[in-house]
């Protein structure tokens, strides 16, 4: 496995970060509303480095499996959307977070990481 980060598509980093914003956005304003956010602007400066660094990442994972296509794209996000997944599992069997958010964030992670994925396959 090597990674050239030469070779990274960058237009498709920027167009999933961009994509990465613009989802979230709809997702949590539709799922959360206004009364569960925390204050500040913070927030949605921090929002925007995770939507580039996740698709930084998700670029560098496809190209280091040699993912070439939409749907072996979508398997690479998928696969991380799952294991983001288990993660919210343990902390709610453990009391961190309750059901609804759980639900919330499982399918939050599970639908942007496929769709990243996809992304950089199609873009590789």
């Amino acid at each position: 496995m090597s990674i050239d980060l030469g070779a990274l598509n960058y237009l498709a980093i920027l167009i999933g970060g961009i994509l990465y914003m613009i989802y979230g956005a709809i997702y949590y304003s539709l799922l959360v509303g206004k009364e569960n956010q925390s204050k500040g602007a913070l927030k949605y400066v921090i929002s925007v480095i995770v939507a580039f660094i996740s698709s930084i990442f998700i670029a560098i994972l496809v190209q280091a499996t040699s993912s070439n296509s939409l749907l072996e794209g979508a398997a690479i996000g998928g696969i991380i959307g799952i294991l983001i997944s288990i993660v919210y599992l343990k902390n709610s069997l453990f009391g961190l977070v309750n059901k609804r958010n759980f639900l919330i964030a499982i399918g939050d992670h599970f639908i942007i990481f496929t769709l990243l994925g996809a992304l950089h396959g199609l873009f590789v």
